[in-house]
C-alpha cells in the first residue's frame, strides 16, 4: 500500500511546489517507487519536472473529470524511481465541474485506488487554494505536510488551513494526519527568519520538522531544467535539505511499524 502525502497551503509562494517535486524525487533516489500527481492548475510540478503542460493530452483533469484511468496517464521522469499524473491548462475548470458531480470529495481518492500497490509513496501537489482539487487530496491522503516560508507573514492564514484540515478529518478523511510543518525559504544572514522559526516552533512544537529548507539558487532554478533538485546539483544545500526531509519522514514511518 501507498503512503499519500498532500503538500498544502492555500498561501501561494512558501515552496509547496518546490517541496512536492524534491521530496518525491528524493523519496525515489532513496529507492522508495514514487508517483507525483500535479493537483495545482498551474501544472508547475509537471513543467518542472521537464513536460511542456500544453502537451499533456491526458492529465489529472481527464482522471477526474472524463473517468480517464490513472495509469493510462502516467508519464517517467529522468529521476530515478520517479514517475508523474501530470497537469494541463483544462485543470483550471476543474473547481467548476466537480460541483455537479456526485461524490465530488472523493473523485482523487476514487481515481488513484488502482495504484496504491504500485508505489511506496504517492505526493499530491495542491493548488495554492481551499477549494475542491484541495479538498479532494485531502481526502484520499494518509498525511498532510504544510511548508511555512520564514517570512513576516508566514502564520497568515495558517488558523484557516488547520481548521480545514479539522473538517475534512471529521467527514471526509478520519484518518488524515498532519506529517508537520515545513519551514521553507530559510535564510541564515536573517534575523527576521530566525524570529519566524522560533514563533513557529514555540506555537506547534513537536508538529514542526526538524529539517528546514534554505533559500538556496541551485533550488531555484533547478525547474528551469525541468530536473529534480537532487539531479541538478546533489551536492547543493537544497539537496541535502530535501535528503535530510525524505529522511525524516523515512525515520517517522520506521518508527510507527
Amino acid at each position: 500500500m501507498s503512503k499519500i502525502i498532500a503538500i498544502a497551503n492555500q498561501k501561494g509562494g512558501v515552496g509547496k511546489t518546490t517541496t512536492a517535486i524534491n521530496l518525491a524525487g528524493c523519496l525515489g533516489v532513496l529507492e522508495k517507487k514514487t508517483l507525483l500527481i500535479d493537483a495545482d492548475p498551474q501544472a508547475n510540478s509537471t513543467s518542472g519536472l521537464g513536460f511542456n503542460p500544453k502537451n499533456i493530452e491526458k492529465g489529472t483533469y481527464e482522471v477526474i473529470i472524463s473517468n480517464v484511468l490513472a495509469k493510462d496517464t502516467i508519464l517517467k521522469t529522468n529521476s530515478p524511481n520517479l514517475d508523474i499524473l501530470p497537469a494541463n491548462i483544462d485543470l483550471v475548470g476543474a473547481e467548476i465541474e466537480l460541483v455537479q458531480i456526485e461524490d465530488r470529495e472523493f473523485q482523487i481518492k476514487n481515481a488513484i485506488k488502482e495504484l496504491n500497490d504500485n508505489y511506496d509513496y504517492i505526493i499530491i501537489d495542491c493548488a495554492p487554494s481551499l477549494g475542491l482539487l484541495t479538498l479532494n487530496a485531502l481526502a484520499a491522503s494518509d498525511t498532510v505536510i504544510i511548508p511555512i516560508q520564514c517570512e513576516y507573514f508566514a502564520l497568515e492564514g495558517l488558523a484557516k488551513l488547520l481548521n480545514t484540515i479539522k473538517v475534512v478529518q471529521q467527514r471526509l478523511n478520519i484518518k488524515l494526519k498532519i506529517d508537520g510543518l515545513l519551514l521553507t525559504m530559510y535564510d541564515t544572514r536573517l534575523r527576521l527568519s530566525n524570529q519566524v522559526v522560533e514563533e513557529v516552533k514555540k506555537h506547534f512544537q513537536k508538529m514542526v520538522f526538524n529539517t528546514i529548507i534554505h533559500r538556496n539558487v541551485r533550488l531555484g532554478e533547478s525547474p528551469s531544467f525541468g530536473e529534480t533538485i537532487i539531479s541538478h546539483d546533489a551536492t547543493s544545500k537544497g539537496a541535502i535539505n530535501y535528503l535530510n526531509l525524505a529522511n525524516e519522514i523515512l525515520e517517522k514511518e520506521a518508527l510507527k511499524e
